[in-house]
């Protein structure tokens, strides 16, 4: 996977749901592949390449467990795209607090102005 930056791989990585799902899997713990691939009616070398595209984004490690090779969730580069999300979600609230203060200026300009009410000599306004 061919990708300009880390925060870019990591994004490309998350776009499958069957990646989304064995991130979901590997914060309950570490997992074998035969364990990731269970719930996926997938074979295991199609689990595995999922697998691949998750380490080489950063996301999964594999360690070394005697004859297993359990996958384990690496969550800095998660921790990166959420800090990347939080500073555009607030450039975003900031965005949207301006326009709404210049939609209610632009309301208040097209108000017209109140005039006082007028009463009759017998009480009645006009």
């Amino acid at each position: 996977m061919l990708s300009s930056s880390p925060l870019d791989a990591t994004f490309a990585a998350l776009a499958d749901p069957t990646r989304r799902a064995i991130i979901a899997r590997l914060t309950q713990g570490e997992a074998s592949v035969m364990e990731l691939a269970r719930p996926f009616d997938m074979s295991q070398p199609a689990i595995s390449k999922h697998i691949k595209v998750l380490e080489q984004a950063g996301l999964v490690s594999r360690g070394q467990d005697a004859q297993r090779r359990p996958c384990r969730l690496e969550p800095r580069a998660l921790a990166e795209a959420t800090s990347w999300l939080e500073h555009q979600r607030a450039l975003f609230e900031a965005r949207f607090q301006r326009l709404d203060a210049l939609l209610e200026e632009m309301k208040a300009e097209r108000r017209p102005a109140k005039r006082p009410t007028k009463t009759t000599s017998k009480g009645v306004r006009r």
